[in-house]
This record gives C-alpha cells, structure tokens and sequence, in this order.
C-alpha cells in the first residue's frame, strides 16, 4: 500500500482551490428598487425577443432581420467570440497532460564506419494542478467567454432599435415633407390672392411682399426635411452592410409613421435586470475577474510537476524495439523572494474585482434609469399628442375662418399668416409627436432588454 501514497497525496492536494468562490451579488446589494418609479407592475413582461412585429410594419421587420444577418459590427463580435471560446479549450488544456513524439534517422560515412541509425521516442509533461491555479483560469476564461456572448446579444439589441429609430426618422421625415408641400401650396395661393387684391388696390403691396416671404421660408425648409429622410435611409443601409444609397428608393413611397402597441407591460426592475444582456455580460465580467484572484493566489503556493520519458535507438528497424529505456521524473518549486511581485498581483487582481463589482453595479443603476427615461418619453409624447390634436382642430378652423375673411377684405394678411403659421405649428407638432411616441416605444424595448431570446443563451462552460 505505501507504494500509492505518493498518487493518493498528489490528488487529495489537486482538490484544494485558493481563491474565493464566486457569488453573484444580491438584488439588494445592487440597489435596486421593487418597483419602478414611473409606472406600477404590470405582470410579467411582455414577449420582447422580436418586439419590432407589434409594430405591424412587414417592413421594418424584414429591415431587422437583415440587420441581425448582415450587420458588419455583429460579424466582428461574432469573430470575438469565437476568438473567446478558443482561449477556453487553450485554458481547458492545461488539464491534460502534453505528449510529444520524435523519430529520427542517420547514416555515417567513413573508412570502417558505414552505417544506418534509426531512433524514436516520446516525452510526456503534467503539471499537476495543485491549488487551482488551472482551474481558476478556466474558470475565469469561460465567464470571459460567456461575457463576449452576452455582449454580441447586446449589441444585437442595439443594433435592432437603431434599425427601428431610423426607419421611424425616415417615415416622420416623409410626413413632414408632405406637410411642407401642403403648406407650400397654400403659400402660393396666398401669393397669388395677394397678388390680385394688390392689382386691385385694394391693398397695398406690403401683402404681396409678405406673402413671397412666408412662401419662401416653406420652400426653403424642405431640402432639410428631405436631407433627413436620405441620412437616414443611408443609415439603414450601412446597418443591414449595404453600400449608403441602397435602399433610398425602396423607401421612397411615402408610409405611415409606424405604430406600436398602446401599453407595453414592463415588470419590476429584477426582470429588466435577466433580461438585459449587458448586464448578464457585466455579471460575467466580475466573475471572471474574481476567478483571476485565485490565479493569482495560486502562484504563492508549490508547483508540482511530472514528466516522463520513453525511446529507443537501433542500427536496424527490425532491432529499433529490442532495447527501450525511459525515465519518469517530478519537481516541486516554490518561489521563497521575489521583492513581494506575487503578493502585489494578488491585491492588484483583489482591486480589479472592486472595480468589475462597482462597473457592474453601474451597468444595472444605468439600466434602470433607461427604462425610466423611456417610460417618461412615452408619457410625455403621448400627452403631447393629444394637445396637439386639440390645437390642430382650432387652428384648422381659425385658418379656414382667416382665409375666407382676407378673401373678403374683412381682414388684413398679418393676421391670415399668423393663423396659418399656428396651423402649420399645431400639423407638425402632432407629426413630430407621433414620431417620438413610436421613438420612446423603441427607446423602452432597447431599455427592457429587448432583441434576443435569454432562453436561446448557449451554455459556454458555466462554472461561476
């Protein structure tokens, strides 16, 4: 029995790990709160893995999918994470032992010395993982690689909203330059009543002067509005990897601002916090950083390894196996001094988790606040929109009065241009907040963590 001792020893020591244990911090102890601010629960919330199809725009729908396949960031964070889960199996291998193998052949030349050698062998190498050294390592590289997963789901989230906040921008703008022509068709009847009352004498020519000028402040707001529709189909091109013009005419027939769902149920901030994969990635983050502290630690202690090697040599291949010799060794190191570095990488690895568990603690304070800011945009936009409507149906009736009455005579043209200038206001005001209501509804599915399916999360070697 005593010749296992040393085997029963070396693996009762392979058990221990140094280094703390990685738990992930409480609720609590992230600050967040049971409830929202701006709005009670609501229940569980709703599905968000593809929340652009409550949009009812085939559209926009089909412009997110081939962001989520063409996307040039997505294919980068793609290649990371292959790049991430290949430094996992490189941990993983330190596991097992190395095997080399070698084989050789020579021929002398010389008076009495003609010859043939022929010779092969192999080494092994292990080092045995004593303290956890390995183990913290692998650990570590897994959480890393569950952390660059998470982050290309983030990224996916965003690429989704921003896909959706341009293709709003581009509809808001085609409705706005819709109404810019309406108006500038009423400015050039006005021009041209003007004109004829002046002909007439029944005015002076301050009111033709006047006229010319609000038309010209019409024409001359619509090449911004149609600047802003062609930046942003450019925009959704080169997010879907397309050259800047690609879908500029697909997008030039004029659509509806697109509509989202009249109430989005959102939850309690715990949800937001499984749902958002920057903050599961954050959580990875500090867990892999954690493990590094064992790494470190590990390095204070013995290191043991084992070799071993075998081979044999012949002047004939027949005789190559007639005479094999090997060895089998093992050294234990330990470093005695070395000025402190071992011990400063221990409390510098100890202060790097510091700084992951307050980064993390940010990433889900700034999750919270965006899914507040989002709730207050939508209110805001929603109550926004139904003022307008009100002063949209008053200054559409004090136009229509002005017009008919500076037809008449009954009144002068500053006042038929103010009217018009508050109706003018009242139309795009009421646009420009159907605009920002589908922007905040985006706004709030980007801060819910909508885009990806959490249940879709591939299992990358989870140790933490």
């Amino acid at each position: 029995m005593r010749r296992f001792a040393f085997p029963l020893c070396v693996l009762s020591l392979a058990a221990c790990t140094v280094g703390p244990n990685y738990r992930p911090p409480a609720a609590g102890a992230l600050s967040v709160p049971e409830a929202y601010y701006n709005r009670e629960p609501q229940g569980a919330p709703a599905e968000l893995a593809e929340w652009w199809e409550r949009f009812d725009d085939p559209l926009l729908a089909r412009l997110i999918g081939e962001a989520s396949e063409g996307n040039l960031d997505l294919a980068q964070a793609a290649a990371r994470l292959i790049q991430a889960r290949e430094a996992l199996v490189q941990a993983r291998a330190g596991l097992v032992p190395s095997v080399g193998a070698s084989a050789g052949a020579g021929r002398d030349f010389g008076p009495g010395n003609d010859r043939t050698s022929f010779s092969a062998g192999a080494d092994a190498s292990w080092e045995v993982d004593l303290f956890g050294r390995i183990r913290r390592g692998i650990e570590a590289s897994a959480a890393d690689a569950q952390s660059v997963y998470y982050d290309r789901e983030a990224l996916r989230v965003a690429i989704a909203a921003e896909v959706a906040t341009n293709y709003i921008q581009a509809r808001l703008a085609q409705e706005r330059l819709a109404l810019a022509r309406d108006t500038l068709a009423i400015a050039d009847d006005n021009l041209q009543i003007a004109g004829w009352r002046v002909e007439a004498g029944l005015v002076s020519s301050l009111d033709s002067e006047q006229a010319r000028a609000s038309r010209a402040q019409t024409a001359a707001s619509i090449p911004n509005i149609e600047n802003a529709f062609t930046s942003a189909t450019f925009r959704l091109a080169v997010l879907t990897g397309r050259a800047p013009g690609a879908l500029t005419g697909e997008l030039s027939e004029a659509r509806p601002i697109p509509r989202g769902p009249a109430d989005v149920a959102v939850g309690i901030p715990a949800d937001t916090l499984r749902q958002r994969p920057d903050i599961r990635s954050a959580e990875r983050s500090l867990a892999a950083q954690t493990a590094r502290i064992g790494v470190a630690q590990a390095q204070l202690y013995p290191a043991l390894r084992l070799s071993g090697n075998i081979g044999t040599s012949a002047f004939s291949l027949g005789g190559l196996f007639e005479a094999i010799s090997g060895g089998i060794f093992s050294s234990l190191s330990q470093t005695l001094f070395d000025g402190g570095r071992l011990r400063s990488q221990v409390r510098s690895q100890q202060a790097a988790t510091e700084g992951t568990l307050a980064a993390y603690r940010q990433s889900v304070l700034t999750a919270l606040e965006d899914v507040e800011n989002a709730l207050l945009a939508l209110r805001s936009a929603r109550e926004r929109q139904a003022q307008f409507t009100i002063a949209l149906d008053a200054a559409n009736n004090s136009a229509i009065l002005a017009r008919i009455q500076y037809r008449s005579g009954l009144t002068d043209f500053p006042q038929l241009l103010e009217t018009e200038r508050s109706l003018l206001s009242a139309r795009d005001g009421l646009v420009g907040s159907r605009g920002d209501e589908a922007l905040a509804l985006v706004q709030l599915y980007r801060a819910l963590g909508g885009g990806w399916d959490p249940d879709a999360a591939p299992d990358i070697g989870r140790t933490g």
